[in-house]
């Protein structure tokens, strides 16, 4: 799914006092595009993030995924746009400690009002693609962080997005787990034929990418 965007611009009012998270953002990226996002902190790079997922509405400029123009999408229009076309990877994974494993991937589906035969049958597959099926019934507590962090990725790709999102999606691992991590996105890229924005501290991460991108006090850089 190609993603554009005309002169982002976000402000945020922080103790009264008017804060420019982004200033002037044009970007376009084409249907497939793997791209990382880099640059310090404060830079704006998960405020860009946000924007792009929908969480967060600019404050100026138009967001385009796709052919629709999300800009002028209602809260609840946004609310089901997002669920059937975007997934999302945080560092923090977001699990419901209270679920399995199956069933927090499940939730998409679920919010997405389909049918619970659907939406098991397509959570054992995803959950299959990240090669986790074998710990279906267990809940997070009961998962490493590399197989919290897998769940996570097939919750993400339940609902077949086009655009998947990921904030320091390996941010919370060490070293061998992340690899890990980092070699099964690009391989769901590639097979699932998503376009791919992912913000991170991690160089190294940033360079396996096809396309860098580099934020600076809210405005691209390169």
């Amino acid at each position: 799914m190609s993603v554009r965007l005309r002169d982002i611009h976000k402000v945020f009012l922080l103790d009264k006092q008017k804060v420019s998270a982004l200033k002037g953002v044009n970007l376009n990226f084409s249907q497939g595009s793997q791209v990382a996002i880099t640059g310090r902190s404060g830079a704006g790079k998960s405020t860009l993030l946000h924007i792009l997922g929908t969480l967060e509405r600019p404050s100026q400029g138009s967001l385009f995924v796709g052919q629709q123009d999300v800009s002028s999408l209602s809260d609840l229009e946004l609310s089901g746009f997002r669920n059937k076309n975007i997934g999302f990877v945080f560092q923090m994974n977001n699990l419901l400690s209270e679920f399995s494993a199956l069933e927090n991937v499940m939730i998409p589906g679920l919010i997405g009002k389909l049918s619970t035969k659907h939406c098991l049958d397509r959570a054992w597959v995803v959950l299959k693609a990240v090669g986790l099926e074998f710990r279906a019934k267990h809940r997070p507590g009961e998962l490493s962080g590399g197989e919290q962090q897998r769940v996570a990725i097939a919750r993400a790709l339940f609902m077949s997005p086009k655009l998947l999102l990921a904030d320091e999606p390996t941010g919370n691992l060490d070293k061998k787990t992340s690899l890990v991590i980092q070699d099964l996105l690009l391989k769901l890229c590639d097979e699932y034929k998503m376009t791919m924005l992912l913000v991170t501290h991690d160089i190294d991460l940033a360079k396996r990418l096809p396309k860098q991108i580099l934020m600076e006090d809210g405005r691209i850089i390169n």
